[in-house]
């Protein structure tokens, strides 16, 4: 019967049964490509809170949640991040506090994970069989590495960033967001799309804490200078320099783990990287 099935049907009957059993193994890529471009500008049907204190985060970390209720804390990839029961969600022992916008296969996440182990981090990706995939390899993760109770400390959800961020993190939650190899939208017309703004850094330096850090990586020289200039405009953020850039561990991590590093390196391609730290707000 399988033989009779169209690529399509095959990713779908695959993805299925991802979903339906508790995978072991790691999810086979194949199974979840997608165009690399989405329109953030259109409804995509997102499901998202009104405020950060609705969202259920208990499917998402479940070896995270205070007072654990096995009932609480199993959700599908349906579940709505809202529990719509007019009730406060169950509360976490932590809160998450490093965000990688537009996740891609989650390389970052994984490989962030051990090296901020008791620090929640989450990966928000729009396209959706990129953020399936992602799920399904933290839940494989987790099931392969019971015993040393790693991967605990990650999740993915789809969303739009650019639309819904401060829907999910309070002010001042966040102390790392990074945002790698983002889509260079190289039209003019379609630089109003590009997730660094000036709008959009506004938002960022909402839900980052004074002292937070927000991450860039291209290969991109256009956009890398675009960023830079966005960001350094932006009162809220301040340039790191050289030194404090090469002095934090994560920034080797982003430069090799994610898919699109790799892909560069492949090519023996040039990437550009620039930190920000978020200021101290003025008194008022």
């Amino acid at each position: 019967m399988s033989e009779h099935l169209n690529k399509k049907q095959k990713r779908a009957h695959y993805r299925q049964a991802q979903k339906e059993n508790t995978p072991t193994a790691l999810p086979r890529k194949k199974f979840y490509r997608q165009r690399a471009h989405a329109n953030v500008f259109s409804d995509h049907h997102l499901v998202y809170p009104k405020c950060p204190d609705d969202m259920n985060w208990t499917g998402y970390f479940p070896a995270f949640v205070a007072n654990r209720d096995p009932d609480t804390t199993t959700r599908s990839s349906e579940t709505s991040p809202d529990d719509a029961t007019g009730s406060s969600p169950p509360k976490l022992t932590k809160v998450v506090e490093v965000v990688d916008i537009g996740c891609g296969f989650g390389g970052l996440l994984v490989a962030l994970a051990p090296a901020l182990p008791d620090t929640l981090l989450l990966g928000m990706e729009i396209r959706t069989s990129v953020a399936e995939y992602v799920e399904h390899r933290i839940a494989a993760l987790r099931v392969q590495n019971a015993d040393k109770n790693l991967y605990q400390n990650i999740a993915c959800l789809r969303a739009n960033t650019m639309k819904f961020l401060p829907n999910f993190f309070r002010k001042g939650q966040l102390s790392k967001a990074f945002i790698c190899f983002p889509d260079p939208h190289f039209k003019h017309r379609k630089h109003k799309a590009r997730i660094v703004s000036t709008t959009l850094n506004s938002e960022y330096a909402y839900v980052l804490r004074p002292g937070g850090v927000v991450y860039t990586i291209t290969d991109v020289e256009d956009l890398h200078n675009w960023m830079v200039r966005h960001l350094e405009a932006h009162p809220s953020f301040e340039r790191l320099t050289e030194a404090e850039q090469e002095a934090d561990p994560c920034v080797e991590i982003m430069r090799t783990e994610t898919e699109e590093s790799k892909k560069v390196e492949r090519n023996k391609g040039q990437k550009f990287v620039a930190l920000f730290r978020r200021v101290e707000d003025p008194p008022w």
